[in-house]
């Protein structure tokens, strides 16, 4: 698992130092701190990160807002940000809000705060609400990553190195070729949050990335797959024969 990227936009180096300091000690990644709209666009358009906390004010004025306008309407897609201030000027929250932004945090913040307010942005820009309220480990599924709370901190992993899952009740092993871990969530969420063009049932308690599966073997209802795991295909699914095949 990769720790989740975050790029801070903000002017006052005491807060900056702060929000660096708790991100990292949260195993969070920053790629830089950045306090002008050219720096964090140009950050923005070459590091994609996976979150911005971008402060309102900039150097005295509300570039923040400007910032966040600018990654709404980025050709490469946007991503979740979270408004920093201190502000209190109800014209300019009017103004903030009209760019959409998925969290606030006010100044000062504390650390259970900031990590709120991530898990917040996370949940509101991928449209999936309520996945971090308990302490088991949950996840948003996005195309690309899995975004997954363990303790306080989130992590990710590459959609695409996901070998496959087993589903045991509400919870799912999800194997990758680096490693399993255990997720909170039902079957029937996972498969609709999953590409259906990659991720295919096989078992009422298996999901096969179809991109790693190396061999079928329909008479021992097996399906192998890279890394020599083995996922069993049974009499119902089997309509992933035909679909493996016009894939190739």
């Amino acid at each position: 698992m990769d720790n989740v990227n975050v790029l801070i936009v903000e002017d006052t180096p005491a807060e900056a130092e702060k929000l660096v300091k708790t991100l990292k000690d949260n195993n969070y990644n920053v790629l830089a701190v950045v306090d002008t709209f050219k720096e964090a666009i140009t950050m923005y358009q070459t590091a994609r990160p996976d979150l911005l906390i971008i402060d309102i004010f900039l150097n005295g004025a509300p570039e923040g807002i400007n910032i966040a306008e600018a990654i709404a309407l980025s050709p490469d897609g946007a991503k979740p940000f979270v408004f920093l201030t201190s502000a209190t000027d109800r014209q300019i929250f009017e103004r903030a809000k009209l760019t959409n932004p998925y969290s606030y945090l006010l100044k000062p913040f504390n650390e259970l705060e900031l990590l709120y307010a991530i898990e917040m942005a996370l949940e509101k820009f991928y449209k999936q609400t309520d996945v971090f309220q308990g302490d088991e480990e949950n996840t948003i599924i996005s195309d690309d990553y899995l975004f997954i709370k363990k303790g306080k901190s989130l992590k990710k992993v590459l959609v695409d190195e996901i070998i496959y899952i087993e589903v045991e009740d509400k919870y799912c092993n999800i194997i990758t070729s680096k490693e399993k871990f255990v997720i909170l969530i039902s079957l029937t969420k996972i498969l609709k949050l999953l590409d259906d063009t990659v991720f295919y049932r096989t078992h009422r308690n298996f999901i096969v990335n179809v991109k790693k599966i190396e061999e079928i073997v329909p008479v021992d209802n097996l399906i192998i797959t890279s890394g020599n795991h083995k996922v069993t295909l049974s009499d119902n699914y089997k309509d992933i024969i035909k679909k493996v095949i016009t894939l190739k």
